[in-house]
């Protein structure tokens, strides 16, 4: 016989107490509701891709195959999905921008890769990226877009602070260029995602390239820190 989504010892059958199972039938029950949550994350991210930011439930149980009790069954409420679906999204940033950032060492090729790897996202899932500008005020998914922008930034300041170490420069500007950097390509990516993507992916990262690289070549080609600078990184260690 065809099990059905309400069947009652289905995977989205109401769980029983965790205190009256034995724990190895506990952790297999955990583990099998965690993989049936992430198969629901998955269905979520799907409709998201066939019907646009604005989907809803309905849409969501109807890609997963369930009813929409079942999808409560794992999420307490859509904010709580819609945040597992951020999480999905923000992963995905990160995968991409990451391994360009470690790779790369030359320092315009340091810059150029993680614009170029940040917009490709946008070009490649511009529904999901959408989808996370048009649920940014989430306090949730505000601090997963928060904590996506951290992770890069810490990565490329780590690489940015060798390069200066490397040039025999002062490392301290590292962490803020990073993050600055981050900001002014999450800043620009959110226009080129909101505007449709009017300019190209390789025009728009060489332009971006080009603004930015202008700053950081100034200081290797001087072989110093701009004097004040120097100074505020000497008074803030201080």
């Amino acid at each position: 016989m065809r099990r059905t989504s309400t069947d009652v010892n289905g995977p989205d059958a109401p769980s029983e107490p965790p205190a009256a199972r034995p724990t190895g039938r506990r952790d297999r029950w955990a583990g099998h509701r965690e993989q049936r949550r992430q198969e629901l994350i998955g269905a979520a991210v799907q409709a998201l891709l066939r019907h646009g930011p604005t989907v809803d439930m309905d849409q969501v149980a109807a890609t997963a195959g369930v009813s929409k009790p079942v999808l409560y069954r794992y999420f307490a409420d859509k904010a709580q999905l819609w945040l597992a679906v951020s999480e999905v999204v923000a992963a995905r940033v990160v995968d991409a921008v990451a391994p360009a950032v470690e790779r790369v060492r030359e320092e315009r090729a340091l810059v150029e890769a993680t614009i170029d790897a940040y917009l490709s996202v946008i070009e490649s899932e511009p529904t999901l990226y959408r989808f996370l500008l048009h649920e940014s005020g989430h306090p949730g998914i505000q601090q997963v877009v928060a904590g996506t922008s951290r992770q890069v930034a810490t990565g490329l300041a780590r690489v940015i602070g060798d390069r200066l170490r490397a040039l025999g420069l002062d490392a301290g500007p590292a962490e803020p260029w990073a993050y600055g950097l981050v900001g002014f390509v999450q800043a620009v990516g959110d226009w080129w995602a909101t505007h449709g993507q009017p300019i190209r992916r390789a025009a728009l990262t060489d332009y971006l390239t080009t603004l930015l690289w202008s700053g950081i070549e100034g200081v290797r080609r001087s072989a110093d820190l701009p004097h004040e600078l120097t100074r505020a990184h000497e008074r803030i260690e201080r």
